[in-house]
């Protein structure tokens, strides 16, 4: 018998946010969002992504209002694609299976996030323990941990090598 394609029989939150964001390849679209990617090939080349697999994520992530697509080139037409305050909301949730992740199969450390106004690397729930204040996205500063390869093939591996805030976007001799 085949799996159906959606939870209908499911009364769970849980069942709802994974139509949404379930799909093989979602999450890291997200994460890579937050990290400042926005344009469709820096997403190609940094996630090693199918076209068609990134253009129907991309698009599912725009109807649902994760993402917001913007026209910032019109010959040709070129589209970027900017995270939403749902997008921002899910920050914790990719922070804590990192963090799972990195537990459950012993892997290094690829990146310390760090409130950006202190330096302090954030506790298991984003808070700053020097600040006492859970850090809003804008305010997060990613660092490389030792676990990153130092000499990245793709432009947005090798701009994720300097310490950088989330959100912010790469700019155009970054990759």
């Amino acid at each position: 018998m085949a799996l159906g394609k959606d939870y209908a029989t499911q009364e769970c939150s849980i069942a709802r946010a994974l139509e949404v964001v379930g799909e093989r390849w979602t999450l890291l679209v997200i994460r890579d969002a937050l990290y400042g990617v926005r344009r469709y090939n820096d997403f190609l080349v940094h996630l090693g992504i199918p076209r068609a697999v990134l253009a129907a994520r991309l698009q599912a992530l725009t109807a649902e209002g994760i993402l917001e697509k913007r026209r910032y080139q019109e010959s040709p037409p070129r589209d970027e694609y900017l995270p939403t305050d749902r997008a921002l909301a899910l920050w914790p949730t990719l922070r804590s299976l990192g963090r799972w992740g990195r537990e459950q199969f012993d892997e290094p450390q690829l990146r310390y996030f760090r409130h950006a106004d202190c330096g302090t690397e954030l506790g298991l729930y984003g808070e700053c323990h020097r600040c006492a204040l859970v850090v809003p996205v804008p305010d997060v500063l990613v660092d490389p941990g030792p676990g990153l390869d130092p000499n990245p093939a793709d432009p947005i591996s090798r701009a994720l090598l300097k310490p950088r805030r989330l959100l912010q976007p790469f700019e155009s001799d970054q990759v």
